[in-house]
C-alpha cells in the first residue's frame, strides 16, 4: 500500500527544491504533480530569484506563478542571445538640459499580462522632473519648474510615486500625473541622500541630512516618525538591505565610521532608548551595496593611506540577545586591498556567490569577497561612467554613450558574468534613452 504524506509536510519539503529539481517531482505521479503546481511553491522562486522586482499577483495577468517564472526564464536566455538589432533605440529630443538622477516608475520588473509600460523618471538640470514612456520614446509628464535643481530621486513603483530633495532640502511627492505635489516638506538643512523602504507597515522615506541626522518620514504624507543623528558630518550614503530588515548609513568624511541601523527602531522609535546600531570599521567609505541573496550580508568599497588605494571588505550582520539587550553583532568575513596598477574605480556591485563587480577607465573588473581576480572585460574604447547591477544583468555605459549588457550565470557558477551585447550610440542626443 502506497503511503502519501500530507499536502503541508510536502510542500515544506518541495520549498527547498530549486526550478529543475520541483519540475522533476511533478513527473513522478499525480499528487506530487498536485504540490509542485503549489502556487506559494513558485511564488517563492520568484521573489528568491528577482527579489529586486515588483509586480502584482500574477492571475491579474491570468497567470501562475509557475507560469509566470518559466516565462521570465524564456526572456533571460532571450537576452543572453540577443544582437544589437533585437533592442529599440530611442533618443530624448528638445532642450531638455543634462539628465541627472534617474529611476523607475513602473516597468522595472516582471509583467504579468505584458502590457505594461516602463515609466522612467528622469531629474533634469533644469529643475524638471520628467517622465518617460521608454517603449515609445516620448515625454508623458513633466513637474512645473522648481527653486532650486533636484538632487535625489527614488520612486515607490507600486504606488506609482516618485520622491524628490532639491538643494535646499525641500522634499516632495509625486504622482507624475497632475501638476502639483502631492505632499511637500521643507528639511531644516540641505539634504544628501534619500532611500525609499517598502515595509509590511507600508512606505517610508529616509532623508539624511548635511548635519548627520537620518529622518525617517511617512509617504505619501511626509509625516515625521523619527529622527536620529548618525554622525557628526552630513550622511551622504542611504541603503535598505533587500528585506528592509537593515538600514546602511556612512559619510564620505574621513573620521566617520559607517553604520548599520535597526529598521524596526527608526520605523518604531523609543524614547527612552536610542536605535539599535552598529559601526563598521572602515572609513573612509564611498559605496557600499547589499548583497541580493544574502540579505544580511553587505560589502563597502573605502579608500586607504595617501595614495588612495581602494578596498572592499564584507560583513554579515546579526542580533543577539545580550544581558536582557538586543545588540547588533557584525562579522568581518572578508577584506582586501585592489593591486596599485587599477585605478580607484568610482562604482561598484554585487552578484551571487560572494562576488564584486566594478568598472575602472573602460574595463570591468569581477572579483570575489577574498580579492582574487575572476574575469577583466574589455568591451569600451572609453571610459566607462555609469554602472548598473542586479540580481540578473549588469549594464554599463561608457563616455562615447556606448552600452554593454552582461548576464550573470544562474547559482553564481563559472563562468559566472557572461558578455551578451554591445550597443553603439548612433543619434547626435547627448541624452539617449534606450
Amino acid at each position: 500500500m502506497e503511503i502519501q504524506l500530507p499536502e503541508v509536510p510536502m510542500v515544506r519539503i518541495f520549498s527547498f527544491l530549486d526550478a529543475f529539481s520541483l519540475l522533476q517531482a511533478s513527473q513522478v505521479n499525480k499528487y506530487w504533480n498536485k504540490v509542485a503546481e503549489s502556487d506559494y511553491l513558485w511564488r517563492k522562486l520568484c521573489l528568491e530569484r528577482w527579489s529586486f522586482c515588483n509586480f502584482a499577483y500574477p492571475c491579474q495577468g491570468k497567470q501562475t506563478w509557475k507560469q509566470l517564472f518559466l516565462h521570465q526564464v524564456k526572456q533571460e536566455h532571450l537576452m543572453e542571445s540577443a544582437q544589437p538589432d533585437d533592442f529599440i533605440y530611442k533618443e530624448a529630443t528638445g532642450n531638455l538640459g543634462t539628465f541627472g538622477p534617474l529611476a523607475y516608475l513602473s516597468g522595472s520588473g516582471l509583467t504579468t499580462g505584458g502590457q505594461e509600460k516602463s515609466i522612467v523618471c528622469a531629474a533634469s538640470s533644469w529643475r524638471v522632473l520628467y517622465a518617460w514612456d521608454v517603449q515609445e520614446g516620448i515625454m508623458i509628464w513633466s513637474s512645473p519648474v522648481q527653486q532650486s535643481r533636484i538632487n535625489e530621486l527614488v520612486t515607490f513603483p507600486q504606488m506609482h510615486l516618485a520622491i524628490t530633495v532639491d538643494m535646499k532640502g525641500t522634499i516632495k511627492v509625486w504622482n507624475c500625473q497632475d501638476g502639483d505635489a502631492v505632499a511637500a516638506l521643507t528639511m531644516p538643512r540641505a539634504c544628501f541622500s534619500l532611500e525609499a523602504c517598502l515595509t509590511k507597515d507600508g512606505p517610508f522615506v529616509m532623508v539624511g541630512d548635511s548635519e548627520g541626522d537620518i529622518y525617517t518620514l511617512t509617504v505619501p504624507q511626509l509625516k515625521d516618525i523619527s529622527k536620529v543623528n548618525a554622525f557628526k558630518y552630513s550622511v551622504d550614503l542611504l541603503h535598505c538591505s533587500p528585506d528592509k530588515k537593515w538600514v546602511f548609513a556612512s559619510g564620505r568624511h574621513q573620521h566617520i565610521l559607517p553604520k548599520v541601523f535597526f529598521t524596526e527602531c527608526l520605523l518604531r522609535p523609543s524614547e527612552d532608548s536610542t536605535p539599535l546600531s552598529v559601526s563598521l570599521p572602515f572609513a573612509p567609505c564611498c559605496r557600499a551595496c547589499w548583497n541580493p541573496r544574502m540579505k544580511n550580508r553587505i560589502t563597502l568599497m573605502f579608500r586607504r593611506g595617501s595614495s588612495k588605494n581602494t578596498g572592499f571588505t564584507t560583513f554579515d550582520l546579526t542580533t543577539e540577545r545580550t544581558g536582557g539587550k538586543t545588540v547588533i553583532r557584525e562579522y568581518q568575513i572578508a577584506s582586501f586591498l585592489l593591486p596599485v596598477q587599477i585605478e580607484s574605480p568610482l562604482w561598484m556591485g554585487v552578484g551571487e556567490g560572494n562576488m564584486i563587480v566594478f568598472v575602472s577607465g573602460p574595463y570591468l573588473f569581477l572579483f570575489n569577497i577574498n580579492g582574487f581576480l575572476l574575469q577583466r572585460f574589455e568591451d569600451h574604447q572609453v571610459a566607462i561612467n555609469s554602472l548598473w547591477v542586479d540580481s540578473i544583468r549588469v549594464l554599463t555605459a561608457s563616455r562615447d554613450l556606448s552600452l554593454h549588457v552582461y548576464m550573470w550565470e544562474e547559482g553564481g557558477r563559472y563562468p559566472y558574468l557572461k558578455s551578451c551585447c554591445h550597443l553603439e550610440h548612433t543619434g547626435t542626443d547627448q541624452n539617449p534613452v534606450w
